[in-house]
């Protein structure tokens, strides 16, 4: 799970290694996607950091509880975030938002690969909880806060972006 985040993290150093969306469509949100872009990486960098504590033999660095936290809520971000992806491929597939035409294999194989992190970072909290007896108030605090991750991420940050000039108001 580990190597999946900074090798996704990677992705996005490309994109702002080549100025990806300096051109085009998405000119005038540049600067707001560098922004997002980074905050990305550093959230992909802790999923990784969280991955590799989490399969460590002795607790380093947070204490058990803490950690279990976060591997919880990095799963329930992760499944939130994969299952959003799927309802909207299905309203699309069904007419409901967008069309079937919009599905194409780059997007079948994205909704894939985060349906495939989520379930390994579930392995991962499932396998974590059992090991350290985590009670259950550990893993609904995880769940309680991946709505609340993501919607300061995908809500939240590109509002401040809007209001601070950095992109365009939607």
């Amino acid at each position: 799970m580990a190597l999946c985040c900074i090798g996704f993290a990677v992705v996005n150093i490309v994109f702002e290694l080549t100025d990806r969306f300096a051109d085009g469509p998405y000119a005038e949100y540049s600067t707001g996607i560098a922004v997002m872009n980074w905050l990305v990486v550093g959230l992909k960098a802790v999923g990784a950091a969280v991955a590799l504590l989490s399969v460590a033999s002795r607790p380093r660095f947070l204490p058990p509880v803490f950690l279990g936290v976060l591997v919880w809520g990095a799963f329930a971000m992760l499944a939130v975030y994969a299952l959003g992806s799927v309802v909207q491929a299905i309203g699309m597939a069904s007419g409901l938002a967008g069309s079937a035409d919009q599905i194409d294999l780059a997007g079948v194989a994205y909704v894939l690969f985060f349906l495939m992190v989520a379930a390994g970072f579930g392995v991962l909290a499932i396998s974590y909880s059992r090991r350290f007896r985590l009670r259950k108030g550990v893993v609904v605090l995880g769940a309680l806060g991946a709505p609340v991750a993501l919607g300061v991420i995908l809500l939240a940050v590109p509002m401040l972006l809007a209001a601070l000039g950095v992109m365009p108001a939607p």
